[in-house]
């Protein structure tokens, strides 16, 4: 009887065994981000009435996230990888992976991920956020940012495949681009696909040269077939403790009557060391049918201690939106804790 026990558990552990290698592994990792902000610019306004620019309320914040992670490998070598993220309580990040080895990789995201160009949208180096963070073009909740980045689509997918000194990706949001369950459909109403590519180029040590091509649905009611064309191009170089990069970026809007916007944006960062990086960058935005360019500049900073990073950037902006006298100035100190 003792013979029959043993050898039960023997073969429960062996199928115990056999069930954890097939599952992979799976790891969490998080973050925790205090910050205090202030924003003090001509459209900075809660949009209160009554409420005067630059009067912002409570200025401390706190965001917290977890993120999922797990894989496993196949019979035949290649790798399979699920995440997903929950931010302040919300899930967000859900992905999934097929890393084919030498065939490249394919990855899906049912939110959030950025697809073929949208990889490349901003080369920018920076100690803590870019330059258009926090800033208010219209002084209300919707009006965020700056203008003229490229857009690619957020759910769908991607392929990439890096070859010695070149990498190629490739994007694919399926019409709608929106966040579906496994079995459902986004209804009716869609519109046009976006896809777009990307070549990285790396010529010497150092230099990275880049250039991706793109089309969107279009913005512009009537027909939803119509599609925006975007391109980037973009040059980083490393020296040292030194990063510059140089990027412009065109979109092209469908309709006679709409505007094209050609972005032109430049950033330089110093490495102080190990655990502080220093930074600033250059925005502008020039929209063919106004006289006037949005402009923006931004400096950032960032110390890390161990599992601890202190972080500061302010961000200005004038001609928001490309229109005269709309102007955001936007302060953020924060800590933020990796674990």
């Amino acid at each position: 009887m003792k013979t029959w026990k043993k050898a039960g558990l023997t073969a429960l552990a062996g199928s115990l065994v056999a069930t954890s290698a097939f599952a992979g592994a799976v790891t969490v990792s998080g973050t925790a981000n205090l910050t205090y902000t202030g924003n003090t610019g001509a459209q900075d306004s809660p949009g209160a009435a009554g409420v005067e620019n630059g009067q912002d309320g409570a200025r401390w914040g706190l965001n917290q996230s977890l993120s999922f992670s797990g894989s496993g490998e196949m019979d035949n070598g290649w790798t399979v990888s699920v995440s997903q993220t929950l931010a302040n309580g919300s899930s967000t990040g859900i992905g999934m992976t097929i890393d084919m080895g030498d065939a490249g990789s394919l990855n899906y995201e049912s939110d959030t991920g950025a697809r073929g160009i949208g990889k490349i949208k901003d080369m920018m180096p920076t100690a803590d956020e870019d330059v258009g963070n926090g800033l208010d073009a219209n002084g209300t909740a919707t009006g965020g940012e700056v203008s003229g980045t490229v857009a690619a689509g957020t759910t769908g997918f991607h392929y990439s495949k890096a070859m010695d000194m070149v990498e190629i990706g490739v994007g694919y949001a399926p019409k709608g681009g929106t966040t579906q369950a496994g079995g459902g459909v986004s209804g009716p109403g869609a519109t046009a696909s976006a896809t777009s590519a990307f070549i990285k180029i790396d010529p010497m040590d150092g230099l990275e040269i880049g250039f991706g091509v793109g089309e969107y649905a279009a913005a512009t009611a009537g027909d939803k077939s119509q599609t925006d064309d975007v391109d980037t191009a973009y040059v980083t170089y490393v020296y040292g403790p030194v990063t510059f990069a140089y990027q412009v970026s065109n979109t092209d809007t469908y309709g006679a009557a709409q505007s094209d916007d050609e972005q032109t944006r430049w950033g330089i960062l110093y490495a102080v060391n190990d655990e502080m990086s220093i930074s600033y960058q250059d925005h502008e935005n020039d929209d063919d049918t106004v006289a006037v360019d949005e402009e923006a500049t931004g400096i950032s900073m960032s110390y890390t201690v161990g599992s601890m990073t202190f972080k500061a950037h302010r961000n200005k902006g004038t001609n928001l939106g490309n229109v005269v006298t709309r102007e955001s100035e936007h302060t953020e100190v924060g800590v933020t804790f990796a674990f």
